[in-house]
């Protein structure tokens, strides 16, 4: 099935703060010290002074509305790196029709305040979507084959994965950073770009950083903003339903449709959650599991569209 790429006109994007106004193209210093970039060809400049510098570099691609655990994940790479690029590019091909697009959280000012509290963090890209798709739109995707259909967030979601595919290739070309880092929380998108960093031969090393939680277990995340005081308790079913299914696996059930169906049936008993898949896959391939004949690596994912009906 294609995809068709929903872009806002210019004028509806999100106004930059007044002291990051400027001609595209261009990049502006952060009163903090961090460089903001929104032009390629600035991006690209940037990077090569790094390399003539002898730099090692991390990369953390975002779509913006930062929070701890976005904080953590640049925290790993200035650990690890001599200079840390952040992306924050809200990817239109990643979004189906219907979907939250038009309003999915945007704070560019909130964003940079955060950022700038960590060491090495030197320079955030935050480009207009027609420096990303400069064709009119997209016009070339990264296919993915039977591995976005294998996947049930890809199932549930059709043509998500492709367009979270096509954006990291981009980003990927243009920092070429050493490391990458994400976090485990989007355990199905990290099996994504493991696969495309492997099969297009890219030279960058993938890390995979723990979800951060809330103090009961909420995964924190930029559409948490959604969540109404009223129904914000009905969140943790999910880590709930989680906890339940790695205890029947510590207790030494194996059988992945029985481990399925406990985490499915937690999720369910709870009126006010709309249930849409669980999904128990191999961490590195993303095939689905039947039986665990030995401690395997596995991503267990769950979703679910809404937390009130």
């Amino acid at each position: 099935a294609c995809m068709l790429l929903r872009c806002r006109p210019l004028s509806l994007l999100p106004r930059l703060p007044a002291f990051l106004q400027r001609r595209r193209g261009c990049s502006t210093q952060f009163p903090y010290g961090v460089e903001i970039i929104d032009g390629v060809e600035q991006l690209r400049a940037a990077r090569h002074r790094m390399e003539m510098e002898g730099k090692i570099v991390g990369f953390v691609p975002t779509m913006g509305a930062l929070h701890a655990g976005h904080i953590s994940l640049v925290q790993e790479a200035s650990k690890a790196c001599d200079e840390v690029i952040t992306s924050i590019f809200v990817n239109p091909t990643q979004f189906a029709e219907g979907e939250d697009l038009d309003q999915y959280p945007r704070d560019l000012d909130g964003d940079i305040k955060k950022l700038s509290s960590v060491p090495k963090l030197t320079t955030v890209f935050h480009p207009p979507i027609a420096e990303m798709y400069p064709e009119d739109g997209a016009k070339v995707f990264v296919g993915l084959d039977e591995l976005e259909n294998s996947l049930r967030e890809g199932q549930s979601r059709p043509g998500h994965f492709r367009g979270v595919a096509t954006v990291v290739t981009k980003l990927f070309n243009l920092v070429q950073p050493h490391k990458a880092y994400f976090g485990q929380k989007d355990g199905a998108q990290c099996i994504v770009i493991k696969r495309i960093v492997r099969e297009l031969l890219m030279n960058t090393e993938v890390n995979v950083v723990p979800t951060m939680r809330e103090e009961d277990g909420l995964a924190m995340s930029s559409r948490n903003l959604y969540l109404s005081a009223e129904n914000r308790p009905f969140a943790t079913t999910l880590y709930k339903a989680l906890k339940a299914v790695e205890k029947a696996f510590s207790d030494g059930l194996r059988d992945a449709g029985r481990l399925l169906l406990l985490g499915e049936d937690m999720i369910q008993r709870e009126e006010k959650v709309e249930f849409l898949y669980l999904d128990l896959c191999c961490m590195e391939s993303g095939k689905q599991y039947k039986v665990f004949l030995i401690d395997s690596p596995a991503n267990m994912s769950v979703t679910s569209y809404s937390y009130f009906q």
